[in-house]
């Protein structure tokens, strides 16, 4: 499914305005080498997301690459690894360096725009983000909406029931004119 141009495999944007693709191809070592953004970026302590596409991958990457950060004295979690809204997953985005897949970041992104109390946010404010396999997340998965539903006050037959009283009152009164 070749892409042209945005055949890119890697993508990183820093806190500023600066953006820079990576080129390589599988097994070319773009995750070894993204230890060096990531590790210098992590050391601000305002976290570094790691997005995949698929869970195999976060789980992987955070378990292969983790020792390496974890020696330097930086923490690493999976989000992948924990229960959406759980206070392991709130643990996961305070490490230093956070990994997991588009999707799971994308629906915590919605879940805490529809929180109502602090406490039942799990993100913290973005600094730094490498997305693996940028196309794939981009334009493959971006044909697919992330779509989340909340619990509404009231179902729409309660309403009505509330209601048909009053809109029959008006409707006779309007009949005795």
């Amino acid at each position: 499914m070749g892409h042209g141009s945005l055949r890119c495999s890697a993508h990183r944007r820093s806190g500023s305005s600066q953006r820079e693709n990576s080129r390589d191809g599988t097994g070319e070592g773009k995750t070894v080498v993204a230890t060096l953004p990531v590790f210098l970026n992590a050391l601000a302590g305002r976290g570094v997301h790691i997005v995949t596409v698929n869970d195999y991958l976060s789980k992987r990457d955070s378990e292969w690459m983790g020792p390496i950060y974890e020696f330097h004295g930086l923490t690493v979690d999976c989000i992948d690894k924990h229960q959406p809204n759980s206070q392991d997953r709130r643990k996961a985005y305070n490490a230093d360096i956070t990994f997991g897949t588009n999707n799971e970041f994308g629906f915590d992104y919605l879940r805490d725009n529809m929180a109502i109390n602090p406490e039942d946010l799990v993100q913290r404010k973005h600094h730094y983000a490498i997305v693996d396999e940028v196309d794939s997340v981009l334009i493959d998965d971006a044909r697919t909406p992330l779509i989340i539903s909340g619990p509404t006050a009231k179902s729409d037959t309660q309403q009505f029931d509330e209601l048909k009283p009053k809109v029959d009152k008006l409707v006779s009164a309007q009949k005795n004119l």
